[in-house]
């Protein structure tokens, strides 16, 4: 069918396609078919109505009206695929022209991908950190599985670093008790406890059960999040907390493996994998943030706009979760350079331009080198989802199946495998110069084995 384009922008289009009514009459069959099914007409067997019949009982606009609305999606597809473009949105559809048994005009506006010039990915350069300490890591991860297994027993002494106590807190604002802010037979250890009030460690500190201390601090929770409050804390108990030794009965204990060093080894692994992973996600981040400083163009207004107000909405839904206010997050996060509200959104509206366009350089990419993707790619990315969500792979299945996820996950192997090859021509090297290997299937990065150890810890 006959369609033509015209380039509004360098990001929207207008297609006028042509519809002949030779291929129209299969969706207008179809459409007297569907009608003559839910009318009664007397004299006349259900689903056997003539069509002159129901032109002159329904009405022949009607069924013109469904036969166009079934027939302009996929005349449009093949439009925009004989234009070779690339829709970045939902098009708007207007009938243009109607000549009943002669032609149907329609034209389609759509916001589309920009045409970008691809840089040489081979002069892309990042670096990153260097690996992290992998014995550093072994270590913390054994600390972890000692504390997971380590016994208490109250004592009879004061409170000291490392203690597990259990403590009544009691917050006033001008002798008024705050009662959002009070809690009993909380679980607290000493030197440990990082979220809790600033100051507690220091004035629980050489108490012993039954005493108490009252010092100044910043609410960090509730109604009266920020505000400062008189504290009171009431020392229940103090018990001593024992931590397992790392020996062959400790493994075996916590693990399939029968002696420590073997458990070692299976932890040791797992950091190695982790901390490879952790600088593979790094240099991917790096080097399409070193692609995008060598391109400039424009995204569709529209398109950036709902990205960043869908990006604003799920920040918001999620600080209101925490009961939190952005004031709050700025005030308590330690990585966030916003001095303000306006200033962070602005940098959550910069992140959300930064992540579209990155999404248009790897769709390019993979259109370019003629990317595609397996039926064993995608189940593998169902079953890291289905991991992911401690759920089983054919509940992602049907989730996936109900929704139309299908072209959405096809297109996010697609993107990892682009950014894959793109990192693969880049310059990776960490923080001394050293080449860093960036072959890791991009899959690896989100789904590393959690060591036996680990596992059987749980």
């Amino acid at each position: 069918m006959p369609s033509t384009v015209e380039k509004l922008s360098p990001t929207r289009v207008k297609l006028t396609v042509e519809i002949p009514f030779t291929d129209l009459q299969p969706y207008l069959d179809k459409a007297y078919k569907a009608i003559a099914e839910q009318i009664s007409i007397p004299g006349f067997r259900k689903g056997k109505v003539p069509a002159a019949v129901i032109d002159q009982r329904v009405g022949r606009g009607a069924v013109l009206q469904e036969a166009i609305n079934e027939a302009i999606p996929p005349a449009y597809n093949a439009a925009i695929n004989e234009a070779k473009v690339y829709p970045m949105d939902q098009p708007e559809i207007d009938v243009t022209k109607l000549e009943d048994k002669e032609l149907i005009e329609f034209t389609a506006e759509v916001d589309v991908r920009p045409e970008v010039e691809l840089p040489d990915f081979s002069t892309v350069e990042a670096t990153v950190e260097n690996v992290a300490d992998v014995d550093e890591m072994v270590d913390e991860r054994l600390e972890l599985l000692r504390e997971r297994f380590a016994t208490t027993s109250e004592v009879d002494r004061a409170a000291a670093e490392g203690d597990v106590l259990t403590i009544d807190l009691v917050a006033t604002q001008d002798g008024n008790d705050l009662e959002d802010a009070t809690a009993e037979g909380v679980a607290y250890k000493v030197g440990q406890d990082r979220n809790m009030l600033d100051g507690l460690d220091e004035a629980v500190t050489g108490l012993k059960a039954g005493e108490s201390k009252s010092f100044t601090s910043t609410l960090v929770g509730g109604q009266y999040r920020g505000q400062d409050a008189d504290i009171e804390v009431t020392v229940k108990t103090v018990s001593e907390q024992e931590l397992p030794a790392i020996d062959d009965e400790f493994a075996q204990m916590i693990s399939e493996f029968d002696t420590v060093e073997e458990m070692k080894d299976d932890l040791r692994k797992a950091a190695e994998a982790q901390a490879k992973a952790d600088q593979l996600a790094e240099a991917r981040d790096k080097v399409l943030e070193a692609v995008l400083e060598k391109v400039s163009f424009d995204l569709p207004e529209g398109v950036l706009a709902r990205e960043q107000e869908a990006r604003r909405a799920e920040i918001t839904r999620q600080l209101q979760n925490g009961g939190m206010t952005v004031e709050d997050y700025l005030e308590n996060a330690e990585d966030e350079d916003a001095e303000d509200a306006d200033q962070f959104w602005a940098g959550i509206d910069e992140r959300s331009e930064q992540a579209l366009k990155a999404q248009v350089i790897l769709d390019l990419f993979a259109d370019a080198n003629t990317i595609d993707v397996s039926q064993q790619e995608l189940t593998e990315l169902i079953f890291r989802k289905a991991q992911q969500n401690g759920t089983s792979p054919q509940d992602e299945i049907n989730h996936m199946m109900e929704h139309n996820h299908m072209p959405e996950w096809m297109q996010e192997i697609r993107r990892g495998k682009s950014l894959a090859a793109i990192c693969a021509a880049a310059t990776v090297t960490d923080a001394e110069g050293n080449a860093v290997d960036t072959a890791l299937p991009v899959e690896n990065t989100e789904d590393d084995e959690e060591p036996a150890a680990e596992a059987d810890a749980e």
